[in-house]
């Protein structure tokens, strides 16, 4: 089995989730970044939380600002290597996961990470043939282990790959702390 770490940053309206960010860190240390090109970017503009917490990571046009003031909009760098239709990142997606031998999916709060992952690909039935079914969770891992104090992220904090490696380090730490405990 081999860990893949993961974050996603997406707006959410309480009938739809979309992408808008996605990082992913696989145990061998190979990452993966990417911003949607075809987020919904005037519902992000909208949305104060994004403005100011996920915005301003994102690859920005030349002369757009910071995105930290309220309603200032800084563009996204649709030039940007990262920056990349939905269609292309479910096909990175796939083939960085499915690269390696039995995947296992891991996730901070992770359950909309992995639907608006899943939702790459279109129905749930649309998934590619060895997807993992389900994502393991790094807080209810923490909880299983006692709620240790765990690592503090010092930066880059809602960049869906800074968070994505963070994830890994968490991840590393509960799995140090399982084998200690003899709760692996």
């Amino acid at each position: 089995m081999t860990r893949v770490y993961y974050d996603t940053e997406f707006i959410e309206d309480g009938r739809t989730v979309e992408l808008i960010s996605i990082g992913m860190v696989r145990e061998d240390g190979a990452e993966y970044y990417a911003v949607a090109r075809d987020a919904p970017w005037e519902r992000v503009r909208e949305d104060a939380w994004l403005m100011a917490h996920v915005v301003p990571s994102l690859p920005r046009a030349e002369g757009g600002g910071s995105g930290r003031e309220p309603g200032e909009w800084p563009g996204i760098d649709l030039g940007d290597p990262c920056v990349k239709p939905k269609s292309l990142i479910a096909e990175e997606v796939a083939g960085f996961v499915l690269g390696v031998e039995r995947p296992e999916l891991w996730a901070w709060y992770g359950p909309y990470d992995y639907v608006v992952t899943a939702r790459l690909f279109g129905s749930f039935q649309d998934r590619p043939p060895g997807w993992p079914m389900f994502a393991f969770d790094l807080k209810q891992e923490a909880v299983r282990l006692g709620d240790p104090r765990l690592p503090e992220q010092e930066t880059g904090l809602h960049n869906a790959l800074a968070d994505a490696r963070h994830n890994k380090v968490v991840g590393e730490f509960l799995l140090r702390r399982a084998e200690e405990d003899g709760r692996v």
